[in-house]
């Protein structure tokens, strides 16, 4: 595996000077190989010694290509090493697997899209039956890099002053002791605090319009699935940056 294959990361003693964080990409494969293309124009165009990228969750679920996600994310797309963390979305889709009677919960959260993508027949989804059935098709259409894949995904990463998650961090609670719920589900009490967490948390999971720059957070999700805007913080110690594939 080469040094920009999947969760690699640059040695620890070479941290990496910029970090390239990419927000929710919901299925939109295509706005994924225009970000592709954005982050090499960018290293091409600023050269440095050691970039990482990152994303924050939820490839699937919503968008039409949620299989194109991950069949790209499977062998690191990027002109850097990668790091994929996990996101609510992922879990949900792990949890179907397992219990398909969560079925018209994924439904309403844009799982017939992902089955969809898989090539899996959603006409019987739609009357609210053959839940079962659907996870079955979906295990067997599974490639098994996919598998491997969504296993791997981590719920943290930290580099220098930043924190990587899903959705966020609950105030008042080191980093490091922090619920998996939170860091995939958290809004309100995360979104609403102006408390130090000790680093700044970049994250996803609740859409705006634009990309949100505070003093404690930065938040990447701009909606790809329906704003076709998918957005990319791009961190070098205290200067943020944004590419925007559109």
């Amino acid at each position: 595996m080469s040094s920009s294959a999947l969760g690699a990361a640059p040695n620890a003693s070479q941290e990496p000077s910029r970090v390239y964080a990419i927000g929710d990409i919901h299925g939109r494969a295509d706005l994924l190989d225009r970000m592709i293309e954005a982050i090499a124009r960018d290293l091409a165009q600023r050269p440095t010694q050691g970039a990482l990228t990152v994303t924050v969750g939820d490839y699937v679920d919503r968008g039409p290509d949620s299989r194109g996600v991950i069949e790209r994310l499977t062998r690191n797309p990027f002109p850097t090493p990668f790091v994929a963390l996990r996101g609510n979305h992922e879990a949900i889709f792990e949890e179907f697997l397992r219990d398909p009677s969560i079925g018209d919960y994924w439904r309403g959260l844009g799982g017939l899209e992902t089955l969809h993508s898989y090539g899996i027949d959603v006409a019987p989804l739609l009357r609210r039956k053959g839940y079962e059935e659907a996870a079955a098709a979906l295990r067997a259409a599974l490639p098994q890099s996919h598998v491997t894949f969504l296993a791997s995904l981590r719920l943290t990463h930290a580099v220098g002053r930043y924190f990587f998650c899903h959705a966020g961090v609950r105030p008042g609670v080191p980093l490091a002791r922090q619920r998996e719920q939170d860091l995939l589900w958290i809004r309100d009490e995360f979104l609403d605090s102006r408390a130090d967490f000790g680093k700044v948390v970049v994250h996803g999971h609740t859409p705006r319009e634009t990309p949100e720059l505070r003093s404690n957070r930065i938040n990447v999700d701009t909606g790809a699935f329906m704003s076709g805007q998918l957005t990319c913080a791009v961190l070098e110690d205290k200067d943020v940056r944004f590419l925007v594939a559109s």
